[in-house]
């Protein structure tokens, strides 16, 4: 695995988790909708992540430029990394609440809340936060891998 390969799958990792992150936000700050444009109360978004097409931003950009300067790709370089597949609708049912004052309330006096659990949002947004620090820390030892590597050649 080249540097350029470390640093790419980490990078598209951290993309991914950055936009679970916002998702769960948004969540979160609709835990209490109980009408939305669509109508009916908010359903909460679940991110799927899906392995990374092989063509990947070195070949599709760093391969270019290396070529300009005399330098082929690495042979057999392969893409790695995760991308987000697409933002679903969990369909789950959300708890019903009896109110009868309330504007949502149906002829029995009943709401139905959104089906956001902050306990699961929470656990969630805890994962993916650990998730996008390892990634991180994984960029950062790559960088560091390299410097020294290159501090070797200089010798």
């Amino acid at each position: 695995m080249s540097f350029f390969n470390a640093i790419d799958t980490s990078a598209s990792a951290l993309t991914a988790e950055r936009l679970r992150m916002d998702v769960i936000s948004e969540n979160l700050a609709n835990v209490n909708t109980t009408r939305t444009a669509e109508g009916g109360p908010y359903k909460r978004n679940v991110v799927l992540f899906q392995e990374r097409d092989k063509a990947t931003m070195f070949e599709k950009y760093y391969s270019k430029a290396l070529a300009r300067a005399g330098v082929s790709s690495p042979p057999g370089y392969a893409g790695h990394g995760v991308r987000v597949s697409k933002i679903v609708k969990d369909e789950r049912k959300g708890p019903l609440v009896y109110d009868p004052t309330h504007p949502d309330a149906d002829a029995e006096g009943y709401v139905t809340q959104s089906n956001v659990n902050v306990v699961e949002e929470m656990v969630n947004l805890i994962a993916s936060s650990r998730s996008y620090e390892a990634n991180v820390t994984s960029m950062n030892i790559t960088k560091t891998m390299l410097a020294k590597t290159l501090e070797l050649t200089q010798r």
